[in-house]
């Protein structure tokens, strides 16, 4: 088979992908699929099939696979600019690309009919240099130059026409570098400079680099187009390394580019900005970085499989206005969201084959000139498709540059098509592997297989580096679009995300008793408005909604069941949200009961605290209060007010908040002393209103002198002095490793998010410290610099399970919030179950420690929490804050002989016993919706 009839097959197994994007668009757009809307793609595979027979009649020993790659490209490319025209400024922006791609393959026949001979063009090398460096500079003309999106790269026209002479320039520069390194690259490939133990060229072999550094920081300096010079710079260091071999130069050209850099960076405020953006976009994402961040969040958006033809945000939506020049710049974006990973990195498999076929050429070249234009045009392509797309993916900095064959531009479009046709005529050229290579001057005749085999080993390294190159961009894009995919997607930023969930409608969050704590409701434009109908019940749990701060509570830590993207409950829930059909998301209910709830937030009321309530035998949360509270319909304004304003509220201090507990920590002390035999209850100790332990004083709350008491009087009255004996003979490293049974220092799986309680390191703690960490009193004595955090310190839902543990035979249960999950239809996909967290203290130790925590009830400090007719069990405790009042706190549970609900509570600046009193009420309240009073 010729090369000729591969390459028509190839233009012919490409067409179907063209059309099929073609169609996908049409569909997407609500129009029918006929020749008027298939008309484009069948116009552009007949100018390929023009110029794969100019090919036929001009090269016919050219590249076979050339053209059909860049018909892929070119045909998928105007596709998309199709698709963005209807929301541009130019919506005729996709005929005028396709009229350049005709115009292009014009002038690609004409360089295959006119330019017949390679090697001739090197009698005019420097004439190509002056025109080149002209063409370069000419926007800085002034009258002339134009400047668009902060560069001035463009050539205006009579007002009405724009050019960028700088896309023809890098074809008259390659055109004049192979003619120079043809003549010059055995002067530039032997050093006879000697400098100490190294050999070094002749200085002026020097000149040309340092030239082309120059032309490079002056395009940065005066045109603003970091892109350019960096493409211009690595083409001239490629095609010098292939002429010469020396890797000195790649090393002498990598020194240059970090000192220009360096210069740039430091003299020029938009390269500044360039680096800024690149490494944190996030940080000023409404202005400088607002391209990159929204490009981000495209291909985020793209995942593996993409979001479909038609229905990303970057190339615009109905509603949702294009990332800003997305057909130029940015539209790798749009092909990689609509796409996906898949068909973003088969677009750069295209690029690589383009680099492998180019390089190719050049190494079946039978001159030294036609082999330096095919390494030095391919990598014009391969090297501006890695810039821009290693700038989109902050491989590294963003430049202004197209992607070749595919951003909308006619200079560019054209300056592709030249290009190709100087690659085919460089293949026709080509005499085969097993022929002696000829040079197209007369100061260089190499030994015919050696001088094949010595260039083909550089054109193999140079295309390791390309592989390597488009390695990196597939592996960038991964991360974006697959590892990070779902950080990206959940930023509080995400405008994306949020103008997508405003169109689904989110599951509803519920009580376990039926009432609807949030739901969306449906706008007339289809939108829909998260609304929270019981109005603040239960806010912190539920948490809150906002397309512009993101989410939180259960909004948050649900986000994606209450979208419908998990807990499916049926295969076709999968199948609808594989394929992207905006489906109603899961319901979500709680284990919270309205009752209780609505009792834990009036025992709060105005007072800043947490009010946690438990099933002990399950775990289950039947309330969670936290206060000062917030309406979650109106969160925008609280947090537009920041944190002067009392944005505080928006804290859940039943499980992020860590407070001192006070003497309700002494009932982990009690069950400790009696599970180690150092104590029982009758076990008599002197508690004067004060005693030294360990050096320092540790002090009944109100010095009180209680005289010689039992363990169990000491509990109900709540002696401080006691329980530091306590502490000190059970010990620190028994205390800690005990109150870690129950799960401070541990973080325990919760749906919200949950602060870890603490206690403090046994090793630095003092007799004195503790002695007053078994009273739950941390405290730090001697250096504090040398300490770690003091302890205990604990949240109410901490507290609330050292209750459950003696309420509950000795286990404490894994506490949930959660219940079940359903689908829209009412099929349910999750139902939670109860799960042993641990069990620090044995049964019998549990009902011992029960029975003396009804005598606190019923006899000490805790009376205020008795219930007629109910065996309470509790314990109060007073946290010592340093402020005017105390933190009030109260743990129990009731009924004491068949424990059924748990409470605990702390009341931040508080009197003595209000947290017992306000405990009382939600035990009652909880009793009477389990029918036990």
């Amino acid at each position: 088979m010729t090369r000729r009839n591969i390459e028509l097959i190839l233009l012919c197994v490409a067409a179907p992908i063209v059309v099929l994007m073609f169609a996908m668009i049409a569909v997407n757009q609500g129009q029918s699929l006929n020749m008027n809307t298939l008309g484009v793609p069948v116009g552009i595979f007949a100018a390929f099939i023009v110029a794969h027979l100019a090919v036929r009649k001009f090269t016919p020993g050219a590249d076979p696979a050339i053209l059909p790659i860049v018909f892929a490209l070119s045909g998928i490319g105007i596709a998309f600019v199709t698709r963005i025209a209807p929301y541009s400024d130019s919506p005729n922006m996709a005929t005028n690309q396709v009229m350049w791609l005709f115009l292009g393959v014009v002038c690609m026949v004409l360089v295959l009919a006119f330019i017949k001979n390679l090697d001739k063009l090197a009698n005019y090398k420097y004439t190509f240099m002056i025109i080149g460096f002209a063409l370069l500079l000419s926007p800085l003309i002034p009258g002339l130059g134009q400047e668009i999106y902060g560069s001035r790269i463009w050539l205006n026209i009579g007002g009405v026409f724009s050019f960028q002479p700088g896309e023809i320039a890098k074809i008259v520069i390659v055109l004049f570098l192979a003619g120079y390194l043809a003549q010059n690259r055995e002067m530039l490939s032997v050093f006879t400079w000697r400098v100490g133990p190294f050999n070094l060229p002749d200085i002026r072999t020097l000149l040309p680099l340092l030239l082309m550094w120059v032309v490079a920081l002056l395009i940065v300096v005066f045109e603003k187009d970091l892109g350019s010079a960096l493409l211009f710079f690595f083409i001239f260091l490629t095609m010098l390394y292939v002429a010469t071999g020396k890797k000195f130069y790649l090393i002498v050209g990598g020194i240059l580019i970090a000192i220009g850099a360096v210069a740039a960076w430091s003299l020029f405020s938009h390269v500044q900005d360039r680096v800024d953006i690149w490494l944190d976009p996030f940080a000023d994402a409404n202005n400088k970085g607002y391209q990159l961040v929204q490009s981000i969040y495209s291909m985020a958006d793209g995942d593996l499989f993409g979001v479909g033809i038609g229905r990303g945000m970057a190339g615009g939506l109905d509603g949702f206005g294009r990332l800003p020049v997305v057909e130029s710049d940015f539209i790798f974006t749009a092909i990689s969201e609509e796409t996906g990973l898949l068909g973003a990195a088969g677009m750069l498999l295209l690029y690589l084959c383009f680099a492998i076929r180019g390089i190719v050429t050049a190494a079946r070249a039978k001159s030294d000139v036609s082999s330096f234009i095919a390494v030095g045009l391919t990598s014009i392509i391969v090297l501006q498709a890695f810039i821009i797309v290693g700038g989109i993916t902050r491989l590294i900095p963003l430049t202004g540059i197209t992607l070749p064959f595919v951003s909308q531009g006619g200079s560019s479009l054209l300056a592709g098509f030249i290009i190709v046709g100087f690659l085919l005529r460089c293949g026709d050229e080509g005499t085969g592997v097993g022929t002696e290579m000829k040079t197209g001057t007369a100061s260089f005749n190499p030994n015919s297989v050696l001088g094949r085999v010595s260039l083909g080993k550089r054109l193999t390294n140079c295309m390791r580096i390309f592989a390597v190159m488009f390695a990196l961009l597939v592996a960038s894009l991964t991360v974006i679009m697959v590892v990070q995919a779902d950080y990206y997607k959940n930023m509080p930023g995400n405008n994306h995300t949020m103008a997508r969930e405003a169109q689904t409608e989110r599951g509803t969050i519920s009580t376990y008793d039926g009432v609807v704590l949030a739901q969306s409701v449906r706008n007339d434009n289809g939108t829909y408005d998260r609304v929270y109908p019981a109005g603040t019940l239960a806010s912190h749990v539920v948490g809150y909604y906002s397309q512009q701060y993101g989410t939180s509570g259960i909004e948050a830590a649900y986000n994606s069941t209450l979208k419908g993207q998990q807990n499916f409950a049926t295969l076709t829930d999968v199948i609808n949200a594989a394929s992207g059909i905006n489906t109603p998301g899961n319901d979500v209910t709680l284990t919270l009961n309205s009752k209780i709830q609505q009792a834990a937030q009036d025992a709060l009321g105005d007072s800043a605290g947490a009010c946690v309530v438990l099933d002990p035998e399950t775990g289950a949360v039947l309330g969670m209060a936290s206060a000062p509270t917030y309406d979650a319909a109106d969160v925008e304004t609280l947090l537009e007010q920041g944190d002067s304003s009392g944005s505080s509220a928006l804290i859940n201090r039943a499980t992020q908040a860590l407070y001192a507990p006070g003497s309700t920590f002494k009932v982990l002390t009690l069950a400790t002393a009696l599970s180690d035999g150092v104590a029982t209850e009758d076990s008599v100790y002197s508690s004067p209103s004060s005693m030294e332990i360990g050096g320092a004083k540790v002090s009944n709350y109100g010095d009180i002198d209680y005289g010689d008491i039992t363990v169990e009087r000491a509990t109900e009255v709540s002696s401080n002095v006691v329980f530091g004996q306590l502490g000190v003979e059970i010990g620190a490293d028994r205390l800690v490793a005990a109150a870690e049974d129950y799960g401070f220092n541990n973080l325990i799986s919760f749906d919200l998010p949950l602060v870890e309680s603490v206690m403090a390191d046994p090793a630095e703690m003092s007799e004195w410290e503790t002695a007053w960490a078994a009273d739950g009193q941390p405290v730090t004595g001697g250096d504090a610099a040398q300490k770690s955090q003091p302890g205990p310190q604990a949240t109410a839902l901490q507290m609330a399970m050292v209750a459950s543990a003696v309420a509950n035979d000795g286990t404490i249960q894994t506490p949930y919030i959660v219940d079940s999950i359903y689908n829209a239809n009412g099929e349910k996909s999750f139902t939670a179950s109860s799960k042993e967290y641990s069990r620090p203290i044995s049964k019998e130790i549990a009902n011992r420690v029960t029975d003396i925590m009804v005598g606190v009830v019923q006899n000490g400090t805790g009376t205020a929490a008795a219930i007629s007719g109910i065996d309470v069990a509790g314990k109060t405790g007073t946290a010592e804050t340093g402020k005017e009042l105390d933190d009030s706190w109260f743990i129990g549970f009731a009924p004491a002989d068949n424990p059924r609900v748990v409470v605990a509570i702390v009341i931040e600046e508080s009197s003595e016993r209000d947290a017992a009193l306000k405990a009382q009420n939600v035990l009652r309240t909880a009793l009477e919706v389990q029918g036990l009073l």
